[in-house]
């Protein structure tokens, strides 16, 4: 047997103040985007921007259904978004804001499983990273320069 050590390298902003200006910019439209979540069940609002490569900037905020199921994160709305409405454009950034209506967030929310999957997808078909910027309501911003970075290992078309 032989053991194998995976590590990620995370940035960690102390605020959004401390972010470049493009990325600042970038999180203010994801978090318009999350204040137009449809969250009547988690009451968890979050809200998703991307930037691509052809200047366009696609938001996407959670859809929550009574089937829980049927409904659809914010970055997988905003990703699919970008595939269907521009789909030569390589994504080149994502900034993703989660709040509470019962309480304050201050922890940085990554995306979920299914999330990092579906982003996982376009990372590989572009063959380029994506900058992928995370921050709860207030508080600190977690920056990681790929994907790869959240989900070690992940699975993709080579194995099919």
């Amino acid at each position: 047997m032989k053991e194998v050590k995976i590590e990620s390298k995370l940035s960690v902003f102390d605020d959004f103040n401390e972010l470049p200006p493009d990325v600042a910019k970038l999180m203010e439209n994801a978090i318009e985007a999350r204040h137009n979540a449809y969250a009547p069940y988690s009451k968890f609002l979050v809200g998703a921007a991307i930037l691509l490569d052809n200047g366009e900037v696609v938001t996407g905020n959670n859809q929550e259904n009574a089937s829980y199921p049927s409904g659809l994160c914010a970055e997988r709305t905003a990703i699919y978004y970008a595939g269907a409405k521009f789909p030569n454009a390589k994504i080149l950034k994502m900034a993703l804001t989660a709040g509470s209506q019962i309480q304050t967030t201050k922890t940085p929310i990554p995306p979920c499983g299914a999330c990092r999957q579906a982003i996982a997808e376009y990372e590989f078909k572009q063959d380029d990273p994506i900058e992928i910027y995370f921050m709860g309501e207030t508080g600190k911003v977690v920056k990681s320069d790929s994907l790869a970075n959240l989900l070690p290992l992940g699975f993709d078309k080579s194995f099919l």
